[in-house]
């Protein structure tokens, strides 16, 4: 790949200031589904922003490399034996389902993608997939590329296809009648809009569907109940991720006994979303030794960020923070991160005393726009959601600050563009899946 090629999404993102995403169409479609109804802008005035991301499709080649590379780590019983050792016991129940919505996401560096973090239960992808039909083409490249892409009908059946296919690898050829869309106090949830897409998803593909908070399910002798309904699946968005909490009680037992199909499950976050994890992925000496080609390993070494626990030498850690990134090993949603140049002296003490990992600081991307005072500059996150090892939809999340917030005027989701340049005589842009 010639130096131009290298840098043709960097320029963009430097320098094109185009709105794709119809922002007023895309509140439109979400509102539909709220109920009862609200105004999206009022509640979630930075959920998304106009501007697209640009990724240069060498970048999205590596993305997959290295989904493929932890597939294959994940699936070895040397593997699966190392991180379960520490594992809660409820992990070593091991369902026939692979789990929805696994998100990897990365940083996009100039040594390719890194691969920051990786998390079950995902949330966004329907947000996301409403985004879809609410692009608008701002010039003849763009309206190439929308033209190729698949339509939000098209990753909604998508969607509800890897819903079947969870409750058919758990259940047969009975089919799926009824989904809960589980979380704590879900009303009160900053993504409940999402929610309630997904539950206009399902329903519209003839699947009844609930939006409930754990403590409403109950348990009979061969299933689980909502208000006397049984419930075939559970989508499980609760961050209470291994059935811990009271509120989590019938969960447990549904999942011990397999009286309901739960997805993601336990399992999945103790194989992947588990941060100590990363140590592991990060360690080639460590993965040789369980087994691991070298061809993944030199894959994994190339894209994920050293990682270590973050105890003991508490001198050296504090002379060195500045080159780390402080994570909780169950953390959600950037709570409770550090990046070691903000920390003080007292948070620190809290970080090396309890069970924190330490990520080599990888800064991601940038993405500018001009403005009357000048270029503002976001960063940018790159989410793929996967599902068993295949990328169903990619998206970037811009935002200011130490972590994703949606707290950022103008930041948010945003849709992402694959480009590179034409070799024909006239060397133009040319936008491309």
């Amino acid at each position: 790949m010639t130096q131009p090629e290298r840098n043709i999404a960097e320029m963009l993102n430097r320098g094109c200031d185009c709105a794709v995403t119809d922002l007023p169409k895309l509140r439109k479609t979400i509102e539909s589904a709220l109920q009862p109804a609200q105004s999206i802008l009022e509640t979630h005035p930075h959920l998304f922003s106009e501007l697209p991301v640009f990724i240069d499709p060498a970048h999205v080649m590596q993305m997959r490399r290295v989904i493929d590379a932890v597939e294959a780590t994940v699936h070895l019983p040397t593997y699966q034996q190392a991180v379960l050792r520490h594992a809660p016991t409820i992990s070593g129940t091991e369902p026939r389902t692979s789990g929805v919505f696994m998100g990897f996401d990365f940083h996009m560096t100039e040594d390719g993608p890194k691969l920051i973090e990786i998390n079950t239960n995902a949330g966004g992808a329907f947000l996301n997939v409403a985004v879809h039909n609410a692009q608008k083409a701002c010039c003849l490249a763009a309206d190439e590329y929308l033209a190729t892409q698949p339509s939000a009908a098209q990753l909604e059946a998508n969607i509800v296809a890897m819903f079947r296919r969870e409750w058919s690898l758990a259940r047969g050829a009975r089919p799926l009648r009824t989904i809960a869309i589980v979380d704590l106090e879900p009303a009160g949830q900053f993504l409940y809009p999402e929610f309630q897409l997904a539950k206009k998803v399902f329903e519209s593909n003839g699947i009844r569907a609930h939006i409930v908070d754990p403590s409403e399910l109950e348990l009979a002798s061969d299933c689980l109940r909502l208000r006397g309904e049984r419930i075939d699946l559970v989508y499980n968005r609760l961050t209470d991720f291994y059935f811990d909490a009271p509120s989590s009680h019938v969960l447990r037992l549904a999942h011990r006994r397999d009286l309901a199909v739960i997805t993601p499950h336990p399992r999945a976050h103790a194989l992947y979303a588990n941060k100590r994890n990363l140590a592991l992925l990060s360690d080639p000496s460590a993965l040789a030794g369980l087994g691991v080609s070298r061809g993944t390993i030199e894959i994994l070494a190339r894209s994920v960020p050293a990682t270590r626990e973050a105890r003991g030498c508490a001198e050296t850690w504090w002379r060195e923070r500045k080159d780390w990134f402080f994570k909780p090993p169950s953390g959600y949603g950037s709570r409770g991160t550090y990046r070691g140049d903000k920390l003080t002296r007292r948070v620190f003490a809290e970080v090396v005393n309890g069970e924190y990992i330490a990520q080599e600081l990888t800064p991601p991307s940038e993405r500018w726009r001009a403005t009357r005072e000048g270029k503002e500059v976001f960063k940018v996150d790159v989410r793929c959601y996967v599902y068993a090892g295949n990328i169903q939809l990619m998206a970037a999340r811009l935002y200011q600050g130490q972590t994703t917030n949606f707290r950022t005027a103008g930041g948010g989701f945003a849709p992402i563009y694959v480009v590179s340049l034409d070799r024909g005589d006239n060397p133009q842009l040319k936008v491309r899946a």
